[in-house]
């Protein structure tokens, strides 16, 4: 019998994910390669997933929103878990897969703290951005994460498919962009960190 995470993807395209959370109360944002895309305005590589960013204080309107979608929490080190409707989230879940019932995963939520305006992130509180500055729409009015937001959560352990959005991304961002994220860099991950050297 086939585990869950060993379950073929077939992801969505950012236009139909905007189409499901077209009726969201809540922010959101198209993460991941998506994102980088999005911001250097063209295809880099294929993309085996598609990631919705979202605010953790926000986690019973989304699953509300979802409520005919088969979702499944992400246990680390590679367990999945059913998230029913009446369940919230723990606190060390941070990643939701989501299909049609019996179906193939079509995309992920990550989920990330806030505190008041603020976004804050999971991997260091010190890093913090106004939720209104997280993120910039494209075409059709589809909210895309900010590029250097995105690469700070690639910065942590970079594969070969980050390290190609790196490159692509980083001589188009702003002066004020590569510095935040340089210093997101610094304070999450250490100043030894590869990107610091760009």
């Amino acid at each position: 019998m086939v585990a869950e995470h060993e379950r073929a993807w077939q992801p969505l395209t950012p236009q139909a994910v905007a189409e499901i959370f077209a009726a969201a109360d809540f922010p959101w944002w198209i993460a991941g390669g998506f994102a980088i895309d999005h911001f250097v305005g063209r295809p880099l590589r294929c993309h085996g997933d598609i990631d919705v960013f979202l605010l953790r204080v926000d986690q019973a309107a989304v699953r509300a929103l979802l409520a005919r979608w088969d979702c499944w929490m992400a246990y680390p080190p590679g367990t999945l878990r059913p998230w029913s409707t009446d369940i919230a989230l723990p606190s060390h879940v941070t990643d939701v897969w989501c299909r049609e019932v019996g179906g193939p995963w079509r995309f992920q939520l990550m989920f990330d703290e806030s505190d008041g305006p603020l976004w804050r992130s999971r991997r260091a509180a010190a890093v913090t951005r106004p939720i209104a500055e997280l993120g910039t729409r494209g075409a059709q009015c589809i909210p895309f994460l900010a590029p250097e937001v995105q690469l700070f959560y690639k910065a942590k352990a970079p594969r070969p498919k980050d390290e190609i959005d790196f490159a692509a991304a980083w001589p188009l961002l702003s002066q004020s962009q590569q510095a935040w994220l340089k210093a997101a860099i610094a304070a999450a991950y250490g100043a030894e960190n590869a990107w610091l050297a760009a």
